[in-house]
């Protein structure tokens, strides 16, 4: 097998997946409109207190983005599973690793990415500084792929089950809550002028760790699943 046939293929379900969710547009925009409005609640109901709202405005903005982000994980194969894609993956000449990886890019593409357009506004909304609202993209640039591949593992896991959302949900939520810590705490630590470093150093090497392993762990439970 050489490289160019790898690429090619990567590529070719990037797209595929991508002109799908363009046709499926409906449900490509509910987790950014769940996102939008979780966020824009918050102030109806806990007051419009400018200090109170920035200093909760970091937990509330990536507690919706995690959820937004488990509200579309059911996505990733099912559609596959349905129509017998995924046994043709297997029997691929590709590693199926690859090809899971393609899925997991193109879905943060489609999910965590018009998250990361719209949060300046909603941190805008919620009364956060200038320097908190940089800390808080590149929070979302380096966590939501994190969100992804972990989800992934679990949609994999999953996917033959009936109605298995609760029991995704059970299997990520757990997992979520490193990248949920370090990434709210990051934008707190930006809005009080302390460093920042340690906090993006951390995401950085959970997405570095989850790109390198999830894509295999993924391939394995879809092989245990279809089994």
């Amino acid at each position: 097998m050489n490289t160019p046939s790898l690429s090619r293929a990567f590529a070719l379900l990037l797209w595929r997946d991508l002109l799908l969710a363009y046709r499926r547009r409906t449900e490509m925009i509910n987790p950014l409109l769940f996102f939008v409005l979780v966020t824009t609640l918050f102030p109806l109901g806990i007051g419009a207190d400018p200090a109170l709202l920035r200093q909760v405005a970091p937990g509330i903005i990536w507690v919706a983005a995690l959820l937004a982000a488990m509200l579309s994980l059911d996505s990733v194969f099912r559609s596959d599973f349905e129509d017998g894609s995924l046994e043709q993956f297997l029997i691929s000449a590709q590693p199926l690793s690859i090809l899971v990886l393609a899925k997991v890019v193109a879905h943060w593409l489609i999910t965590g990415l018009p998250l990361l357009i719209v949060a300046p506004l909603l941190g805008l909304l919620l009364d956060l500084p200038a320097a908190s609202i940089s800390t808080l993209l590149v929070t979302l640039a380096l966590g939501t792929p994190v969100l992804s591949m972990i989800g992934a593992i679990g949609v994999a896991l999953t996917v033959g089950l009936h109605r298995g959302g609760v029991i995704l949900s059970l299997l990520v939520l757990p997992l979520y809550i490193p990248v949920l810590i370090f990434a709210a705490n990051a934008v707190e630590s930006a809005g009080a002028g302390l460093p920042i470093v340690a906090h993006l150093s951390l995401l950085t090497a959970l997405l570095v760790l989850s790109t390198s392993l999830s894509p295999l762990a993924t391939a394995a439970a879809l092989k245990i699943s279809l089994s």
